[in-house]
């Protein structure tokens, strides 16, 4: 889910990216990998984004991955086949801290062949970075900090002073995602507002999963599918209760239909205290 929010961010606020990254407020569009490949490759982690005159890759990894530099050159000469008077530009954020080398590799290299690419830490990036745009402020927490609930408390001030209901929403949302990377549920729910997450994107694709498995269990009981919605309010509820249990998630996921990383978010956005 983590990937999710991350490419969930780079496509809806790609001049704040491009500010950060690239030095100036490029607006870029979404390209699909499908249009550069010759055969199936792993895109779960894989962002493309044009300009007129040039291509950003990012990959966001939470954990490390030997694969990354061959990744990096792969897309680079795919894309100098496809737009070859187009500059690319190619990033690995890691969002997790680790001690592995791995994240510190930039280089992919083979006997006559070597390639370049940027790879940013971000617990070794200065928080004020991403303090200035409303795209980069659910990575804040994730920054170069001593204490990251004092930082989510920063993020949730700018987020309440956005206003823009929609990118408020959405900005919050994506913060106490990435924020459990490194902060307790408990803490993420009692500085963030439960009320203007539940407007987010993100929670309405969770109602519509549990829209779908509504229409899946109905047409099993040869019931209506407009009860669909009905169902998937029902589940909601159904796994805010459970959550009061002490279930494990894992129980709750069979017993709902819901996804772990659903419930995950769930977790955070209910029963949130109101600032």
């Amino acid at each position: 889910m983590f990937d999710n929010i991350c490419k969930f961010l780079a496509e809806n606020f790609s001049s704040d990216f491009a500010t950060w990254l690239l030095g100036e407020p490029i607006t870029f569009t979404e390209l699909s990998p499908k249009e550069l490949s010759l055969e199936p490759i792993r895109a779960d982690a894989l962002i493309l984004l044009q300009s007129e005159q040039s291509i950003l890759h990012l990959e966001f990894q939470t954990q490390v991955d030997v694969e990354i530099p061959f990744r990096m050159i792969d897309y680079r000469l795919r894309v100098y086949r496809r737009f070859p008077d187009k500059a690319m530009h190619q990033v690995v954020i890691y969002l997790k801290q680790t001690n592995s080398n791995l994240v510190r590799q930039n280089t992919f290299t083979i006997s006559g062949t070597r390639h370049e690419f940027a790879v940013i830490r971000l617990w070794e990036q200065p928080t004020e970075v991403f303090l200035r745009t409303p795209g980069l402020l659910p990575l804040a927490v994730l920054s170069s900090i001593i204490d990251p609930e004092v930082i989510l408390n920063e993020v949730a001030r700018e987020i309440n002073s956005i206003t823009e209901s929609r990118t408020q929403s959405n900005i919050a949302a994506s913060t106490a995602i990435l924020a459990g990377l490194v902060l307790d549920k408990e803490v993420i729910r009692r500085v963030l507002r439960s009320d203007i997450m539940r407007e987010s994107a993100i929670y309405q694709d969770i109602l519509q999963e549990g829209k779908a498995e509504g229409r899946a269990q109905g047409k099993a009981e040869g019931k209506a599918e407009g009860k669909a919605e009905g169902k998937a309010e029902a589940l909601l509820e159904v796994a805010s209760n459970l959550f009061n249990t002490g279930m494990p998630l894992e129980q709750i996921a069979r017993l709902t239909g819901l996804s772990i990383e659903h419930l995950q978010y769930l977790q955070v956005t209910e029963s949130g205290e109101s600032k």
